[in-house]
């Protein structure tokens, strides 16, 4: 299992062993719950027949993989055992993994040749999108790359100033105009000044509120718009943040913010403190999107790029 930095470097062994321990622990609660539940479906049996299939379609819809991605799953296997005659249940656990690992995309890394590299980040009031900002803007300068960040979420005081709080912590500049001030005019005062600075990464926060579609659409459009004036293709990337927590919401969101907007990756927070650990698999495989980043705890240094082979072993477990 390799693990690699945001810039898409391999990372040495001892930060792999770091990172790969932090995983397996925040992954603690979904794996001990589904393992629960599979041992329970294989009792007693010893091939994978259609009573097994139905309790572990059971399984993975009540571990919040979501029905249509578990009805997928449930057809893969199917298609499997036909094919092999004869599947023990001692292979289910592998061929889970499998076939779970072929539904979910890998992240792109950030495109070096890029500069500056504009993330937009979406999300709802307190799926942690403020504090995924802040790890994320400290992993790109503990990888070496300047980063400014931008308060354009300027609808709730709380929010900029949080984001002001993130941005001293980890000791880079913030653009800011205050509450009530108008987003796009952050947003593009915020690129404009990276370009200024010749930075490396633009972070720019927006509004966290699921309002009516159409008026969502239109800011998110609005702030794409008036950025572009300063760098043509930006942004280079819509980070959609979404509480693992949360569970079928965090599906819910998924889908109104990728109707309002051009959605390119996922964040998912709070995995450490949740069993509902395969929604992640749901949400990667209804959208078409890849999970890009995954919060594993509260430090700073807990933000991981996500990788499917990883996470799934992970999720596994023996």
């Amino acid at each position: 299992m390799a693990f690699f930095g945001l810039f898409g470097k391999k990372k040495d062994d001892a930060q792999a062993a770091a990172e790969k321990q932090d995983l397996d622990q925040g992954l603690e609660r979904s794996r001990s719950g589904l393992f629960g539940k599979l041992a329970r479906v294989v009792a007693g049996k010893s091939t994978v027949d259609d009573a097994v299939l139905d309790d572990l379609e059971e399984v993975l819809v009540t571990s919040d993989v979501g029905v249509e991605t578990t009805l997928r799953i449930i057809a893969h296997i199917q298609e499997r055992v036909k094919r092999d005659k004869y599947v023990g249940t001692g292979e289910l656990n592998r061929i889970l993994r499998e076939e779970i690992a072929a539904l979910m995309k890998d992240p792109a890394p950030v495109d070096l040749a890029i500069k500056p590299y504009v993330i937009m980040v979406v999300g709802v009031n307190g799926v942690g999108k403020t504090t995924t900002i802040g790890k994320l803007a400290h992993a790109f300068k503990q990888e070496g790359r300047s980063v400014v960040l931008g308060a354009a979420d300027t609808f709730r005081a709380a929010a900029v100033d949080q984001l002001r709080i993130w941005s001293e912590r980890v000791g880079v500049p913030l653009v800011q105009q205050g509450m009530n001030a108008d987003p796009a005019a952050v947003a593009y005062d915020t690129v404009e000044s990276a370009k200024a600075r010749s930075a490396d990464v633009v972070i720019i926060d927006t509004a966290g509120r699921l309002h009516n579609k159409v008026g969502l659409m239109n800011e998110l459009t609005k702030i794409r718009n008036v950025m572009r004036k300063v760098i043509p293709d930006a942004p280079h990337e819509v980070l959609l943040v979404l509480d693992a927590s949360t569970g079928q919401n965090a599906i819910e969101q998924a889908r109104q913010f990728t109707k309002a907007t051009d959605v390119t990756a996922l964040a998912l927070t709070k995995i450490d403190g949740t069993a509902k650990g395969g929604v992640a698999i749901g949400i990667s495989e209804q959208f078409g999107i890849p999970i890009k980043y995954l919060g594993v705890g509260e430090a700073m240094h807990h933000l991981q790029l996500f990788d499917k082979k990883t996470f799934v072993d992970a999720l596994f477990k023996d």
